[in-house]
């Protein structure tokens, strides 16, 4: 097995301000996604809700790979590491059950109260990240104090925001808040652990586009099973879509907004490891209650605890760890190191150019027809929106979107 050099190691380090900037683009996006879940109040049960958003990011997952890269690319990406088929889905099925307590958490406590809950994920990730991948070996105590107290910042401004709204979320009304703190308690355990596979994933060279491609088949199969199980079959919860298909287009919306933003995430977990990345994207907190109540109380604790985690530069020590898991990766499947380390410094891993087909047209085509066919029939739910601040934050999104994937083309072409 070849070892690696410092030179590796160095330029390993070049992409951690990309990951920064991934990870709180993701933050950006995620925390919009949230908006739409609003709908429980408004007759769906949350599993009508999570299969609809589902059904919204299966729809995006699909078309985003296939724009940036095309499906050439995609599988062969998927053959060259066929063992992480099977731990990309299982994130997905993960994933699916998480976003479904979300719900139950949301609906029984309210958004407010439940969001910060959720959001310790970022401890069980950074739990993962350090038994399981060696992630901070290495580091000097400065490094280990600033990924820290970063992620303790972030998880305490979560729930001073969550608090600061706890009276206009109506949570302390709720007859149900034991089971809604234990569902985002139990959404907050799987996410975490959901970033296992992540990780392990871009340790062996494989693509983020690629993996959620995959990803959203365990999400779909699992939301399905979950629907039919629990909510009355698929004919009950197809005459629930029915009477309600003008805000199902919200719901997708929701899923399409999402994926966007956990792409990002996915390219934060490949440059920083999930101990750094999951936090930062983690102030969707913030995002998402900008979108809901425009509550920016507590937002210097935020901005305290996301410049600890941007500065926590890994050094020439707790990279050469970070290598060491790699090669580990390597040898337990028999992958090509160079290719591998290829990929993880932003290259692909392989020289021949991926063709476009005639079928990844089709693939683009369908998934804007399906969100332009739910568009054309959508109505805009009866709450108070506060237009102005909604264009606002959408075209901060933008924004977002274009800069930070102008980085990713530039500095890695989505690898």
């Amino acid at each position: 097995m070849a070892t690696a050099t410092p030179s590796n190691l160095i330029e390993s380090r070049t992409h951690h301000g990309l990951g920064v900037l991934c990870g709180i683009t993701a933050g950006m996006w995620l925390g919009a996604a949230e908006a739409p879940t609003k709908l429980v109040n408004a007759g769906f049960t949350p599993f009508t809700i999570s299969l609809c958003m589902v059904a919204g990011v299966f729809t995006a997952r699909w078309t985003f790979p296939t724009l940036l890269k095309g499906t050439t690319y995609v599988f062969r990406d998927l053959m060259q590491t066929k063992h992480l088929i099977v731990w990309a889905i299982l994130a997905g099925a993960l994933w699916a059950v998480a976003n479904t307590l979300t719900i139950f958490a949301i609906r029984d406590v309210g958004l407010a109260i439940a969001f910060p809950m959720w959001n310790t994920n970022a401890l069980v990730g950074l739990f993962w990240g350090r038994v399981l991948f060696r992630e901070l070996d290495g580091a000097d105590g400065r490094t280990i104090a600033k990924v820290m107290v970063g992620a303790a910042c972030i998880l305490l401004a979560a729930i001073l925001l969550g608090f600061s709204t706890f009276h206009s979320d109506g949570g302390s009304s709720s007859y149900h808040a034991t089971s809604g703190i234990l569902a985002a308690l139990g959404a907050s355990l799987m996410w975490g652990t959901m970033y296992v596979p992540y990780r392990k994933a871009y340790l062996s060279g494989m693509n983020p586009l690629s993996f959620v491609t995959v990803f959203t088949i365990g999400e779909l199969l699992t939301m399905a099973l979950l629907t039919w199980r629990f909510d009355g079959g698929f004919h009950a919860s197809y005459l629930r879509l029915a009477h309600g298909a003008p805000l199902i287009f919200w719901l997708f919306a929701g899923g399409f907004v999402w994926v966007i933003g956990d792409l990002f995430q996915q390219f934060a977990a490949k440059y920083l490891g999930i101990g750094r990345g999951i936090p930062l994207t983690n102030t969707n907190q913030l995002w998402g209650l900008a979108w809901g109540a425009l509550v920016f109380g507590e937002l210097a604790v935020m901005i305290v605890g996301a410049l600890c985690i941007s500065t926590a530069k890994a050094s020439l020590g707790e990279n050469s760890s970070r290598q060491e898991a790699l090669e580990r990766e390597c040898d337990r499947y028999g992958l090509d190191y160079h290719r591998v380390l290829r990929a993880q410094g932003g290259k692909d891993g392989s020289d021949a150019p991926a063709k476009r087909r005639w079928w990844d047209v089709v693939i683009v085509c369908t998934a804007t027809a399906v969100f332009l066919l739910l568009g054309f029939h959508a109505t805009v739910p009866s709450m108070a929106i506060d237009l102005r601040w909604a264009v606002g934050l959408g075209l901060v999104l933008v924004a977002s979107l274009l800069f930070c994937g102008y980085r990713l083309h530039r500095d890695t072409d989505f690898s």
